[in-house]
């Protein structure tokens, strides 16, 4: 993805500079850069990643080809979900999933080159020294031991607008199978239902260990991995629009 060719970091010092690189380009994507950024991720087009270089620039592009990849790949399909939330929310999410993104990079080279328990802990001290790429684009940069009760604020105040995990009242995630009654429910209901019973990509029937997430726009159900959306991926989505929605509404 890099153009051109740079040096495999060996050492504890290597990887972290090469984790840096990485950091700050993914924060010029998401701070200064922010309006190309935006542009670059077209809900048209097909999923799409963004990658922070070790030059410290940055790129939205297809994920790679080969299977498995040469490096472990960033959040997969950032592009739909631009639409479908607040800006800011959005730009919340993809740095949340760049920091998991950068960490499993970092990583990925100590495993590959062998680093030792104390390498390992020498690694993460190092990056646990720097604000995350979500503190930083929110504003939220707090000492360590705040940390950890700021992001349980921050999940209360996000979660408790229209909670998507776990809650029976939910519409975003099925929880328990679709009813069938038709004697209680009207006819739009029962329409509802057996809409619900399938996933409106793959036509499977609904299973009860499966997260399901609904389109708001035509209400069908898909489930989350058909479409790319996991549960905590959809706490930060207040419209739900499924790929063929965005297509339809991004060509009027």
């Amino acid at each position: 993805m890099e153009g051109i060719p740079q040096p495999i970091p060996r050492t504890v010092e290597e990887v972290f500079n090469d984790f840096k690189g990485r950091r700050s380009g993914l924060i010029k994507a998401l701070t200064t850069d922010v309006d190309k950024f935006y542009q670059q991720c077209d809900p048209e087009k097909e999923n799409l990643c963004l990658y922070g270089l070790p030059n410290e620039t940055w790129e939205v592009n297809l994920p790679v080809e080969e299977v498995p990849p040469e490096l472990p790949e960033p959040a997969l399909g950032i592009n739909f979900a631009r639409d479908g939330m607040q800006e800011k929310d959005w730009l919340s999410l993809v740095a949340v999933h760049s920091d998991s993104w950068l960490l499993a990079v970092a990583f990925y080279f100590g495993a590959r080159f062998g680093f030792g328990k104390n390498e390992r802990k020498r690694l993460f001290q190092m990056i646990n020294d720097l604000p995350t790429i979500f503190e930083v684009v929110t504003g939220n940069v707090k000492q360590p031991k705040d940390q950890s009760a700021n992001h349980n604020s921050s999940g209360k105040s996000k979660s408790s607008a229209k909670s998507r995990q776990s809650e029976p009242q939910s519409k975003m995630v099925k929880t328990s199978p679709p009813p069938k009654d038709e004697d209680v429910s009207g006819e739009e209901d029962g329409e509802d239902d057996e809409q619900g019973a399938t996933c409106g990509a793959c036509g499977d029937s609904y299973g009860t260990d499966e997260f399901w997430i609904c389109c708001d726009i035509c209400e069908r159900w898909f489930h989350g991995k058909c479409v790319k959306i996991t549960p905590a991926k959809a706490e930060h989505i207040k419209q739900y629009k499924c790929p063929s929605c965005s297509n339809k509404r991004a060509r009027v």
